[in-house]
């Protein structure tokens, strides 16, 4: 195992199109969705430690320092970092910051994109193959968009969305994430979804798939948060926007520009109304 530090960045997550198809016997959905990342998110830092320690800082850290039952704080990077170590059967232990930058339980995967990071800075330390199967074994069973964060580029998901399939990204197209300041949970989302099937995704070049696709949750997601239709009528206003759409299951919503330019007056005028807004690049 190497001694230094490993630090690994847990990109944003976008559904550049999210299409709910039906409700599975067990409690997940069968979904179609267009995955995409940005070159920006959170931020894991990994290092050999003599025993665990983990800590949040950046400027969302406080949502996540919630002690779990015998005092010590828990989420998705310690499970991560605990299955892991079963897997690989390993016996260090190891020192985690996690850094983070975007809002919580906001539709871009922040911790399912941390969780993955986790496993690709482990993987790291121990010089394993970041495309070892067995770490997608884990991020299966961490969550349905662990194992898309894991590998980090545009796919298709189909399945629960772990089903997936690469294809040619936008890289480089400039990126604006969009939170109005609101946490929307997942599940009050899909429980508030309609059931109805508006069919699959269309055929074609990726962004022609996005423009004419649609994310299914949108309407259940701002039946619950209404700020996220403000969110997006700033956004389809905005010069330059190639593309606009709520991400995942809400609250955050991103929008895709022509140029640099362009996304840089649309940020000003998000953050002008107490918005939080990320300017990126596509990955």
């Amino acid at each position: 195992m190497s001694g230094g530090s490993v630090r690994e960045v847990a990109p944003a997550k976008v559904n550049l199109a999210l299409h709910v198809r039906r409700r599975r016997a067990d409690g997940y959905h069968d979904l179609e969705t267009l995955f995409a990342f940005a070159t920006d998110g959170d931020v894991v830092t990994v290092m050999p430690a003599p025993s665990d320690r983990f800590a949040i800082e950046g400027p969302f850290a406080d949502g996540l320092r919630v002690p779990s039952e015998g005092g010590a704080m828990s989420n998705l990077v310690t499970r991560a970092r605990d299955a892991f170590r079963d897997m690989f059967a390993v016996g260090d232990h190891y020192a985690i910051i996690l850094e983070k930058n975007l809002p919580i339980a906001s539709g871009i995967g922040g911790g399912s994109a941390d969780a993955a990071a986790t496993l690709r800075a482990l993987a790291r330390l121990h010089d394993i193959d970041r495309n070892d199967a067995r770490l997608n074994a884990i991020a299966v069973t961490l969550g349905a968009d662990v194992p898309a964060c894991l590998l980090g580029r545009t796919t298709i998901g189909t399945g629960k969305g772990d089903e997936l399939v690469a294809v040619d990204g936008l890289s480089g197209t400039p990126l604006l994430l969009v939170n109005p300041g609101v946490a929307v949970s997942t599940a009050s989302v899909f429980a508030a979804w309609d059931r109805v099937d508006r069919g699959a995704l269309p055929d074609g070049e990726l962004l022609a798939r996005a423009v004419v696709g649609r994310n299914d949750l949108e309407a259940p997601a701002i039946s619950i948060a209404p700020v996220i239709a403000g969110v997006r009528a700033m956004l389809d206003a905005a010069p330059g926007v190639t593309l606009a759409r709520m991400s995942g299951s809400g609250a955050t919503c991103f929008a895709l520009f022509d140029d640099a330019a362009a996304l840089d007056a649309a940020a000003v005028d998000a953050r002008a109304r107490g918005w939080w807004a990320l300017a990126s690049t596509l990955a």
